[in-house]
């Protein structure tokens, strides 16, 4: 049982890691980069069970793909596949959401409040002026919150996987986009007081909003100023714009 913990504590250390690298846009890994267990066992000091685990883990979140034969690469990121993916959280999150405003109890209204107030007083960035991944996670919790009331614990994790699915793309929003107008955390309030109002039509038109801006910004500017160039594949690559 003990080596047992200790295989699912190194497979978190070694996913945590790799997760942040992953999503840190000027770090080592590259849109369609072949990741290598072999080195990467060398590099953690861990077994290839607990490397490859992760690396799972990570194409669960939509940050690698899982290839027959050839094993695990990073994402590369495409404005078909952004567009779909968008298409089917607002079809998902929004059943989901319809359904927890209907079905949720006392107990659920009370876990969307807390979220919300870990997420409002949660800093985007740090004292460095970093990024916070603090931030990220409150984020998820509160978005899981909203959710997590559809009465139906399969739907409500198709939700949060997609939403994982789509961190890469809200990391390249945050960079690229000039989108100083929005208003997070007023769409933030706006959520909770509508879903814990019962009021399914207006948080469902917010939460669709809420989930098609950001995607709606970023695909605006690859168009516009070709940056991430969109190759031949339609991944997105890192070149400078030229």
């Amino acid at each position: 049982m003990t080596a047992q913990r200790g295989t699912v504590t190194r497979t978190e250390e070694v996913f945590d890691e790799l997760r942040a690298e992953l999503l840190n846009l000027n770090g080592q890994y590259a849109p369609g980069q072949r990741l290598k267990l072999l080195d990467l066992a060398q590099r953690f000091s861990a077994s290839l069970s607990v490397i490859r685990e992760a690396l799972t883990r990570l194409a669960e979140q939509g940050l690698l793909v899982a290839t027959p034969q050839r094993g695990f690469s990073v994402r590369e990121l495409s404005v078909p596949d952004l567009a779909d993916l968008t298409q089917v959280r607002v079809q998902i999150e929004s059943l989901a959401l319809r359904q927890a405003v209907a079905l949720g109890d006392v107990a659920w209204e009370t876990t969307v409040v807390a979220t919300h107030h870990t997420l409002e007083r949660t800093p985007v960035a740090d004292d460095t002026g970093q990024f916070n991944e603090g931030w990220s996670v409150a984020h998820r919790a509160f978005h899981q919150a909203l959710v997590a009331g559809c009465g139906s614990p399969r739907l409500a994790e198709i939700a949060t996987s997609l939403r994982d699915c789509a961190e890469l793309y809200r990391r390249w929003y945050w960079v690229l986009t000039d989108d100083h107008a929005r208003n997070v955390p007023a769409e933030h309030r706006g959520l909770r007081d509508l879903a814990v109002g019962r009021d399914a039509d207006a948080a469902v038109e917010l939460l669709t909003e809420h989930i098609e801006r950001a995607p709606r910004e970023l695909i605006a500017y690859a168009n516009q100023h070709d940056y991430p160039r969109l190759g031949a594949d339609g991944g997105l690559s890192r070149s400078e714009p030229g």
